[in-house]
């Protein structure tokens, strides 16, 4: 049984907007990956046949699916429900996909194909198998080729690649076809709902004691259209009428020094 599998869903190619950019963002998240400080780990990326993937190390698996692109990835001028329920579902069937290959596995994390995540992730779950898991509500977002990290403390609400959960918790079916779409959507497809229908259930998930991930934004890629860390955080009327904020802000900024470097993107200092 592997401990932590990760879980990377990747979007159908018609859905990107660029696919170098997409390739070369999932070879740094595959990285972050591989950095673990323990190997008790395999990661999963879950694509469509012909989707050109970058090269990948050991502990990488590639599930191959033949899902058609999603006719609302961009919203367009689509109901905003609608296309959110277009995304879930998308995603969710591709994660479940990854997570039936690996049904053994003790915890699944789901990654964001441009995401980072800390080298000390698998190390600290070995450490607590028995944990129902965590929610990363404190880690970095980071702007796509920047010098600077803003601390983040809320964020399980911005990024998706904030949950590790046990796997038994999932409930995942003995086949791909017995899962609803409703399940899939608010389980898998959505990271908003699960620790509260988890809770709901009598095992919620902890909180993380470190900051755990760093959320890529600014690039043209990414799905949520996240504006650079500069814009959403402080060069805007909504941050300039909030000083206190602004300044709490500040003082969360770090350079991407050689321990960042080497914790969350694999890199030597």
């Amino acid at each position: 049984m592997t401990l932590l599998t990760f879980i990377i869903p990747v979007r159908h190619q018609d859905n990107a907007r660029d696919w170098s950019l997409l390739k070369a963002n999932l070879a740094e998240t595959v990285a972050s990956i591989a950095n673990q400080a323990s190997g008790d780990w395999r990661g999963i990326i879950v694509a469509n046949e012909g989707a050109d993937l970058p090269e990948l190390p050991d502990r990488f698996e590639v599930e191959r699916v033949t899902f058609p692109p999603n006719d609302m990835h961009e919203r367009a001028g689509a109901d905003v429900e609608d296309f959110r329920e277009a995304f879930r579902i998308d995603k969710g069937r591709r994660v479940l996909k990854g997570m039936l290959r690996v049904r053994d596995s003790r915890f699944f994390m789901i990654v964001d194909d441009d995401d980072f995540v800390s080298s000390h992730l698998v190390r600290f779950v070995s450490e607590n198998r028995d944990a129902n898991g965590w929610i990363i509500d404190r880690g970095y977002i980071w702007d796509h080729g920047g010098r600077l990290l803003l601390g983040n403390d809320d964020f399980n609400h911005v990024c998706g690649t904030s949950l590790i959960v046990r796997a038994d918790l999932y409930g995942l079916p003995e086949r791909f076809g017995d899962a609803s779409a409703g399940w899939i959507k608010s389980m898998l497809g959505s990271h908003h709902c699960i620790n509260e229908i988890l809770a709901g259930q009598g095992t919620p998930l902890a909180k993380l004691p470190f900051r755990g991930a760093v959320y890529r934004v600014g690039h043209e890629g990414s799905h949520s259209g996240t504006p650079s860390l500069l814009t959403r955080y402080f060069l805007n009327w909504g941050a300039l009428k909030r000083p206190r904020r602004m300044l709490r802000n500040l003082s969360r900024l770090r350079l991407v020094g050689g321990s960042v470097q080497r914790e969350f993107f694999g890199k030597a200092a």
